[in-house]
């Protein structure tokens, strides 16, 4: 379906609900969460914790050792030091926590896999195209896919690599003609579909939502054409996809695509619906329970001027509002990063949400824990 004009969200009754926040830690960024298992890094370092409504005790999982230089700029202890973190993205950008105990990260250059008790990532694929890729999408089954992510100026082909050796070997799973997209953004895993959703950009038609049975045999487009089609973020639910828009050339929204107007083949037939408006691009989304979250980033431009990092949530999928939010700080985004809130990968069992902010006052390069509440939820004494 090309993404024309979506039909607006008739108005929801809406579900009070609040964010009460629990616990900070400076220098961490969170990466994924596995049932009630967070995992966070600090620099090369992995880290996880259960955490609970008190806090979180965080304990050492394993390291990977980079180039000394990176060793050196990773420190994100001092205000100094995490300038050098962000100019250089060092540190880990995706995980996968697979159900066998394997876990797969995205590190600058590489692909890196930890075996169950081992207590070094070692690198399973080196990055021969950009740095690295966004994200790492797990099945239940033990599947590992993950799209290429650089410039691509020419426009080359673009593979989707997959593993069914718990990262141990890559190959091309899938891959995109020349000239047909950018860049893949994310592949999201459908537990209600058993399929994947594939997210490219940036121009045109190269903006699309593709969904993909998991050996590929089937890729369909279902929606594309437009920069309201490009999106990174998309959050599968029972009844429906839920996804962001993340265009610096128009004013970004949060959809809904109903799954009752979806065809066997996946394609849509006018099911679409604008939820909401963001004040900017947005490349996060997750689930806390019943609840959605989608964060923005400060990326200015003529359509979207704002210079403050927001999360929007949402209880019922329908009724969105803006949450949390924190202003851009003062160094120059070209070389220290977009104001940004990052959300954990993962299925997530806790009613936690964990969100790390980056280049922003009062906030950056730290990760909080708040707690999902309803008024439905039982009160705790007193």
């Amino acid at each position: 379906m090309e993404l024309q004009r979506a039909i607006p969200a008739a108005p929801a009754q809406s579900v009070a609900w609040e964010l009460t926040r629990v616990a900070s830690f400076v220098g961490m960024r969170v990466l994924a969460w596995a049932d009630e298992v967070l995992y966070a890094s600090r620099g090369y370092t992995l880290l996880r914790a259960q955490p609970n409504a008190a806090g979180a005790s965080w304990e050492v999982v394993a390291r990977f050792h980079p180039a000394w230089w990176r060793t050196l700029s990773s420190s994100a202890r001092s205000s100094s030091a995490r300038l050098t973190y962000r100019i250089c993205r060092d540190g880990f950008h995706a995980l996968a926590a697979l159900a066998s105990g394997h876990l797969l990260a995205a590190v600058p250059g590489a692909i890196v896999r930890l075996v169950p008790g081992d207590t070094e990532f070692r690198v399973s694929h080196k990055i021969l195209r950009g740095t690295r890729p966004l994200h790492i999408t797990a099945t239940p089954d033990g599947q590992v896919f993950w799209g290429e992510y650089f410039d691509n100026p020419d426009r080359d082909e673009v593979h989707i690599y997959a593993s069914n050796d718990h990262g141990a070997t890559w190959y091309v799973a899938y891959t995109f003609p020349k000239c047909a997209i950018r860049h893949v953004h994310n592949i999201v895993y459908d537990e209600w579909e058993e399929c994947l959703w594939i997210l490219t950009g940036d121009n045109g038609s190269e903006c699309r939502i593709l969904r993909a049975s998991c050996d590929f045999r089937r890729v369909d487009d279902v929606i594309f054409g437009n920069q309201q089609a490009r999106a990174v973020a998309l959050i599968p639910a029972r009844d429906a996809l839920y996804f962001s828009s993340d265009t610096p050339f128009e004013s970004n929204h949060i959809y809904r695509l109903d799954r009752r107007g979806l065809d066997v083949h996946g394609h849509a037939r006018g099911s679409l619906i604008q939820l909401a408006n963001l004040n900017s691009s947005s490349i996060y989304g997750c689930r806390v329970g019943e609840a959605m979250f989608f964060s923005t980033m400060v990326e200015p431009s003529g359509i979207n001027p704002e210079h403050h990092v927001c999360l929007y949530g949402s209880f019922d999928g329908l009724d969105w509002r803006r949450a949390l939010e924190w202003k851009k700080d003062r160094w120059p985004m070209r070389f220290f990063q977009y104001g940004n809130a990052f959300l954990p990968d993962g299925r997530n069992t806790t009613d936690l949400l964990a969100v790390n902010t980056i280049a922003v006052k009062d906030g950056g390069l730290e990760t909080t824990l708040w707690r999902v509440t309803t008024d439905s939820d039982p009160r705790e004494p007193d």
